[in-house]
Order: structure tokens, then C-alpha cells, then sequence
């Protein structure tokens, strides 16, 4: 008996048929995807609770101005940063285009932000 293995001419091969996915009806699209398709900056899971926690809105217009002062900031070496809105104050790392935390105005004006090389002071 021989043990080799051969190989199947091609017209024998195994035709499986790919399985199609239908689009569903229902579009699940959230405020955090759409934001990274958008701007290219993501909110960590953490940063997304804090900023839901803590009722804290910005809307796409500001998520835009932010997202381009984190890549002037990177562009000039900065890799983590604190971004410092009215509303706001989140540590975003520039070298990953993540907001990593985020918090209040009030919460912020008594903290020490470690590990960042940079901060970005934002207008309206």
C-alpha cells in the first residue's frame, strides 16, 4: 500500500460556497466608530465610560479641531498629551490617535497629569 499523499488533479477539487451576508435592516452605528472613520482618532473603551460617566458632549466639530491639534502635536514629536477643552480634559495619545481618558473641567483643576509631553489648550 502506498502512504504518500497525492495530489487531486484541479476539476476534482472541493467547490464550498462562501456563505453571503445579508445587510440587516437595523443599523447599529455608534457615536465611536463613526468618530474614527470620521477624524481617525479612537476613544478607548476606558475613555468612552468617563466621558458617558461624566456626561461630558463634544460634538464632531470639536472631535475634528481636536483630532487635527493632536496631529500638528505629533507631527512636532509629542506622543502623549493632555487636551484641554472648556468642557473637558482628556490624555490622548498622539502616537496611537487614541483618547485614552477623559474628565471634567472641576475634576481636572485638582489633578497632576503625569507621563504627557505635551498639552493643547482648546478654544470653542
Amino acid at each position: 500500500m502506498d502512504h504518500r499523499i497525492h495530489q487531486l488533479p484541479h476539476q476534482h477539487a472541493l467547490n464550498v460556497a462562501t456563505p453571503v451576508r445579508q445587510a440587516s435592516s437595523k443599523s447599529n452605528v455608534n457615536f465611536k466608530d463613526v468618530l474614527t472613520e470620521q477624524t481617525g482618532l479612537k476613544i478607548s473603551k476606558h475613555a468612552s465610560e468617563r466621558l458617558q460617566e461624566r456626561n461630558i458632549e463634544i460634538d464632531t466639530k470639536q472631535w475634528e479641531k481636536i483630532n487635527d491639534k493632536v496631529k500638528e502635536a505629533k507631527a512636532k514629536g509629542i506622543t502623549d498629551s493632555l487636551v484641554i477643552t472648556e468642557q473637558a480634559a482628556l490624555l490622548v495619545s498622539a502616537k496611537n490617535n487614541t483618547v485614552v481618558t477623559a474628565m471634567n473641567r472641576q475634576e481636572a483643576t485638582s489633578r497632576i497629569f503625569t507621563n504627557i509631553n505635551g498639552t493643547i489648550l482648546m478654544d470653542k
